[in-house]
């Protein structure tokens, strides 16, 4: 019952909202969470059902081990989190669309009640998705839809267990689900680069003590060989973007057509030393094997996730791995202006690089 009651009173706050486009939106925001929380079921249930499929069951063994050992010895908020599970008949939950100006590396955001603004819009429905994304495009953005595996209710809602988690490799649901409780613990309205780059932090640290544990130590290589690749993607889309920056700055003063050549020459400069680099690697990349058509929302969305990274992982380490006292450093660098917390983060990150 607190699950539904939870989900009327944000209907009712969304019969607030004017403007057909915002409350189509929202309608289907909350019809698809309600659908997703409607059909749980109990994991425990689940595990002691002689028709659940053995993998599954295995699955969602490790999940509960996971709650354990997120709530005992990463201080994380699990609470009732992943103790129900839905099918999905899919990998992923939802689609987030992103959009950017043509020449600009800002992404579009858009606001929402309590969780402020994002640089990226949620649908259930594919359709849904490209059809708003279609008005950008007209509008000259570039955009991109991607599939998000799972999403935080920050605390709103015991968020469930689904198969975009057990679709993944154990270890990787592992660190998907240390990932989205850490949105509980710390979220600023209007900050995604912050939040983000603050829950991957988590979800890196915590998985490395997890396999430690776990004296797996195949896959903590794994694991330190996809930290490494997304390193080594970040520092060619940071390199990429001071160039475009650099590009679009002249957009006052050079022709649409110039600007536009050497925006696609950028771009493929990009996808070409990816496609060198990741020749070398055992596993997918963060842009996959080949991929074609990047562009200014890409970047800013793989930017967000990763930019401050760096900076949380040595705060952990300042704190010699006491995650609540980190947690609680974090709580109170959340507090602080904009600017202040970018300056210590941009501190924070370069002592991480220097101490490696």
């Amino acid at each position: 019952m607190k699950q539904l009651s939870q989900i009327y009173f944000v209907m009712l706050l969304i019969t607030t909202l004017s403007g057909c486009t915002t409350l189509g939106y929202y309608s289907q925001a909350v019809s698809g969470h309600l659908s997703l929380m409607m059909s749980t079921q109990p994991v425990s249930e689940l595990i002691n059902a002689p028709s659940t499929p053995p993998a599954l069951k295995q699955k969602l063994l490790v999940a509960n081990e996971a709650r354990r050992f997120a709530a005992h010895r990463l201080a994380l908020p699990v609470g009732d989190a992943f103790a129900e599970y839905a099918e999905l008949g899919r990998p992923w939950v939802v689609v987030n669309l992103v959009a950017a100006p043509e020449f600009s590396l800002q992404a579009h955001r858009w606001c929402y009640p309590v969780v402020g603004c994002q640089a990226y819009r949620g649908y259930y429905e594919l359709e849904n998705a490209r059809n708003e994304q279609q008005s950008f495009i007209e509008a000259g953005y570039d955009t991109f839809i991607g599939g998000v595996t799972a999403y935080s209710t920050l605390g709103w809602f015991d968020d469930p267990l689904h198969t975009g988690f057990t679709s993944l490799s154990a270890n990787r649901m592992v660190a998907l689900m240390f990932h989205e409780l850490a949105h509980q613990v710390v979220y600023i309205s209007d900050d995604t680069a912050f939040n983000e780059s603050f829950a991957t932090a988590v979800e890196l640290e915590g998985l490395r003590l997890w396999l430690e544990a776990k004296e797996d130590d195949s896959g903590f290589h794994r694991a330190l060989a996809r930290l490494h690749q997304r390193n080594q993607t970040l520092a060619l889309v940071d390199d990429a973007s001071r160039q475009l920056e650099a590009l679009y700055k002249q957009q006052d003063t050079l022709p649409r057509a110039k600007l536009r050549h050497q925006k696609a020459q950028l771009f493929q400069a990009l996808q070409d030393d990816y496609q060198t680099l990741s020749a070398t690697w055992e596993q997918p990349g963060p842009f996959g094997e080949n991929p074609t058509g990047l562009n200014n929302a890409n970047l800013a969305l793989f930017s967000q996730y990763n930019q401050h990274v760096p900076a949380f992982r040595q705060l952990l380490r300042d704190h010699t791995g006491d995650f609540r006292a980190f947690y609680n450093t974090v709580d109170a660098l959340a507090g602080q202006s904009p600017e202040i917390r970018q300056r210590r983060l941009s501190q924070l990150g370069q002592r991480f690089h220097e101490d490696l």
